[in-house]
């Protein structure tokens, strides 16, 4: 992102307003940070400087000092705070822990960080959703290197046998943004030109700690382990996940995948360069029967491997391409291009491989006999959750209505606009419009031209006025470009209670606090969405937990108190809009520091999936 220099064209102080709605924005970006931790990054009582750059990405700082957050977007959907912010909270975003500082030299190099790289932690992959903010830690060191995208969610990563990119890195400690501050500096002693190391202080910090104090001498000791040999068996430091998911342990992944990981290793070890040969084009054969599609292509090398070779691998076996005859994953590709099964071409801009057709004519294709194959647990959480049993059985699922925009596609492909769709079903009625058409362009397959009508379902009122309309757009950009334009619902299902809600469903949240007299309470709110009552759940925790619960209504106005005979006409569907509304309307309080039990029950016993749960610990600190 800041590997050219590029000149600021515009800097200006930001008002009392702005000020206040960046504060915004970077809470609901950042929602494990604390009022304390946005506070530090962006002080309430000092002036704060906006730069503009050409390309409309902001950066933000602190006048005369560092800069602390910048937009990639320019309109906050892309924020990111800087590593002088990381350095000053170091868990202000989750964080992926390297295998060693060896891997750093990479980051630093401006290359994105793949999941090879990463240190899997003894209870399993953190749970993570793709398009979310992570940053990038080395063992043994608190201070982050940097900070980037998620490229997938966790269970994408497992499908795919945890190879790919995993964050797509978008500033890192010695770019041209960290280099643009007067008073530039490093955190500590670990920090080199090259690469980033263990912190020397740190360590002897964490030794001495672990001497002091008998209580805790077991978790100190590990961590102080941990930081001396990082290079041995991963784990992970308590303090760069205490504020993300504190006591969720139980909530992970179990530890089977690593318990596996040697026996698939050797393994594949025992696969002869022929065998492997042959297991390759049978994963090549068995994607392109089962779950590569027309519609899909263009497609990259590396979304093929990671999201369909690898997936259709026989269990218990390791797949590299690297102990093949090609070696590389493009000169296989360009071998079954020779042979006529596809179609691959390299693309020089992203200096790839693409897939670009299948010959379904061809011999070999038309020999192969797919195998059934049993879906992984995993893939039952991408679009809907169905957990606990009997009145207690959730189901929950992302839906999109047709919007005015889109409704003219529908119709004339014969769909109801009046239904809704999966992300799937929507992606492929504007293919089912493009083949009924014919607007696949002649000369470059991977393109389809806009007529009118598709045209305005996709750009009318999104253009500005006086700039021209697109004649074309790429096939993978069409799905997502129509989805953008339809109404997101979710649909919550709890037994024989179905709502149909507009916009995406929120998350439960579940917080802990000192209270006066040095008392912990939790608190748990964002109930209604998941169709709990917070009474009843008030009174099963009393029972459950053994301690006071309560339940109060949330801060803020209840139109259902209006008593005006004007409003009398609107105030049932008022009281509607409250009852879903941004903050939900009751929260259930519990006295007592139950934030791990709390999460583990709403999973286990009411099915709430662990990605709608956020956890705040406050009295870590």
């Amino acid at each position: 992102m800041f590997k050219k220099n590029i000149e600021a064209k515009a800097l200006q102080r930001l008002s009392g307003a702005d000020k206040k709605k960046l504060r915004r924005t970077a809470k609901l970006r950042f929602p494990q940070a604390s009022d304390e931790d946005i506070d530090a990054i962006l002080p309430p009582k000092v002036e704060i400087t906006v730069a503009k750059y050409p390309s409309r990405t902001l950066v933000y700082g602190i006048e005369g000092e560092l800069p602390m957050i910048f937009d990639i977007d320019g309109r906050g959907h892309e924020l990111f705070p800087t590593v002088y912010a990381l350095w000053k909270v170091p868990d202000l975003l989750p964080a992926f822990t390297l295998k060693g500082g060896e891997v750093s030299h990479y980051i630093l190099g401006g290359a994105d960080l793949m999941f090879p790289g990463i240190r899997i932690p003894p209870e399993g992959l953190p749970p993570f959703q793709a398009g979310q903010p992570w940053s990038v830690k080395v063992p043994g060191n608190p201070a982050p290197i940097a900070v980037g995208t998620t490229t997938m969610s966790d269970a994408e990563a497992l499908k795919a046998g945890l190879r790919g990119k995993a964050l797509r890195i978008a500033h890192y400690y010695k770019d041209l943004l960290w280099a643009s501050a007067d008073g530039r500096y490093v955190p500590n002693e670990g920090f080199y030109d090259d690469m980033v190391v263990e912190d020397p202080n740190f360590a002897s910090a964490s030794q001495h700690d672990s001497s002091e104090d008998p209580a805790d001498g077991k978790q100190d000791k590990a961590d102080a382990d941990a930081s001396d040999n990082h290079a041995g068996d991963p784990s992970v430091d308590s303090e760069t996940i205490e504020d993300v998911t504190a006591g969720m342990s139980e909530l992970n992944l179990p530890d089977e995948k690593t318990t596996e990981e040697p026996t698939e290793e050797k393994e594949h070890q025992h696969l002869s360069t022929e065998e492997i040969d042959s297991l390759l084009d049978k994963c090549l054969l068995q994607a392109i029967h089962t779950n590569v599609k027309d519609k899909d292509l263009p497609m990259p090398g590396s979304t093929l491997w990671s999201n369909h070779i690898l997936p259709c691998r026989p269990p218990g076996v390791t797949l590299d391409i690297k102990k093949s005859s090609h070696k590389k994953l493009s000169k296989w590709l360009q071998s079954k291009s020779s042979s006529g099964l596809i179609t691959a071409k390299e693309d020089k801009h992203k200096k790839e491989v693409v897939l670009t057709g299948i010959n379904r004519k061809h011999p070999d294709f038309m020999a192969f006999k797919p195998e059934k194959r049993v879906q992984e647990p995993v893939e039952q959480h991408d679009n809907a959750v169905v957990e606990g049993s009997g009145s207690n059985q959730l189901e929950v699922e992302e839906t999109y209505k047709p919007s005015s925009h889109v409704n003219p596609i529908f119709l004339a492909v014969g769909a109801d606009a009046g239904k809704y769709y999966s992300a799937s079903e929507a992606s492929d009625v504007v293919f089912r419009y493009v083949e009924k058409e014919n607007l696949v362009k002649p000369a470059d397959k991977a393109k389809v031209i806009l007529d009118v009508t598709l045209c305005d379902a996709l750009y009318k009122g999104a253009v500005k006025k006086g700039s021209a309309y697109p004649s074309e757009i790429h096939k993978k950009d069409l799905g997502s470009t129509f989805i953008n334009r339809m109404q997101i619902h979710h649909r919550v299902a709890r037994g024989n209670e179905v709502v149909v809600r507009k916009g995406a469903i929120r998350t439960v949240q579940i917080m802990t606090e000192r209270r006066q007299g040095n008392k912990k309470m939790t608190r748990v709110s964002g109930l209604e969405c998941f169709l709990l009552d917070a009474d009843s759940l008030a009174s099963e925790l009393q029972k459950k937990f053994a301690c006071s619960t309560t339940t109060a209504e949330l801060p803020g106005i209840n139109p259902c108190e209006q008593t005006s005979d004007i409003m009398q006409a609107v105030r049932i569907k008022f009281c509607l809009v409250t009852i879903s509304g941004k903050k939900g309307q009751y929260e259930v309080l519990v006295q007592g520091g139950v934030i791990e039990n709390l999460a583990k029950h709403l999973v286990d016993h009411y099915g709430v999936p662990k990605r709608y749960i956020e956890v705040y610990d406050k009295t870590k600190k």
